[in-house]
């Protein structure tokens, strides 16, 4: 898949106006970042606070290399069954049933117990191979053909168990099924793992990763974000509210607004007709950026001199 696609990632300037045509307006560490992932064919663990752009991140990559998405969706409790693999069962309770129909065929000529026994284990065999095996996120992406995007999300919200069963499909992309053995990626994928680091992830995952850092953006970089997703929004408008989210970022808040909570406050404004910040527009759609009440009423105090004169 690397080679496949290498004229489409040959530089990260090359990848970072790949991602800009898509929409996805992004810094120059995020590109060479991603650049290096995939010439390394190695994954990279994207950290940073919610909001920023991670998840975003993946979709756009498989977007870009017209690549399968795969996400795995993380969560306390989350094991190999679901992540990996599970048997059809369904279809072996039914292939039992024909073979138990068929016993006395399966069975004609066998001399003795041990033959007949060895006869038998030669169907069960068949029960537990690949073709009686349900494909979950990891296995479909080590089975894609031409290669996939997989996309770990949240793995900081996994148990530190699954982290530890992730640790082979990251070193040598592959992963072991005990009643079938070792399968290996048909193409080596580009993994993408994000963490909005609600725990310390292990050293070990870490070493086998590439890492990047997604910060809030600095107000040049989220006024180039908010142009290219709001595109109708007044340039003055959009100075106006990228200056005031900036401020609440450096309040001591709960939880700090985050870019899509910037794009969907944009796209509030646009459509309230609003042409210019003031404080009653600003206290009618506050809840848009903040998601606690307490951060409500943290900031209404203050939108006076958030807002200036």
């Amino acid at each position: 898949m690397i080679i496949r696609h290498q004229e489409k990632v040959c530089s990260p300037q090359r990848l970072r106006e790949g991602f800009e045509a898509l929409g996805y307006i992004c810094s120059d560490a995020i590109a060479t970042a991603m650049y290096l992932a995939c010439q390394l064919q190695k994954p990279i663990l994207v950290e940073g606070p919610p909001g920023v752009g991670k998840t975003e991140l993946a979709k756009k990559t498989a977007e870009y290399l017209a690549a399968p998405l795969i996400r795995l969706q993380c969560y306390e409790g989350l094991d190999e069954v679901k992540a990996l693999y599970e048997w059809k069962y369904g279809k072996q309770l039914l292939y039992t049933q024909v073979l138990k129909d068929q016993l006395g065929d399966v069975l004609r000529g066998a001399r003795g117990l041990e033959e007949s026994v060895k006869r038998l284990h030669q169907f069960g065999d068949i029960f537990y191979s690949q073709a009686f095996l349900e494909a979950r996120p990891l296995l479909q992406t080590l089975q894609a053909e031409n290669g996939a995007i997989l996309l770990v999300d949240e793995i900081d919200k996994a148990d530190q168990e699954f982290e530890a069963f992730l640790l082979e499909l990251l070193s040598d992309y592959q992963v072991s099924i005990p009643e079938i053995g070792t399968i290996k990626a048909k193409s080596v994928p580009i993994v993408l793992l994000t963490s909005n680091n609600t725990r310390e992830l292990g050293d070990a995952l870490k070493r086998r990763c590439l890492h990047l850092y997604i910060p809030f953006p600095e107000p040049a970089l989220e006024d180039r974000i908010i142009a290219a997703q709001v595109p109708q929004i007044d340039r003055q408008l959009r100075e106006q509210l990228i200056h005031f989210v900036d401020q609440l970022r450096g309040m001591a808040l709960k939880k700090a607004p985050a870019i899509s909570e910037t794009i969907d406050w944009a796209r509030a404004l646009l459509l309230l007709n609003v042409e210019s910040l003031d404080r009653p527009w600003v206290q009618g759609t506050l809840n848009l950026l903040l998601k606690y009440q307490e951060d409500i009423e943290v900031v209404e105090p203050e939108l006076k001199r958030l807002l200036g004169p």
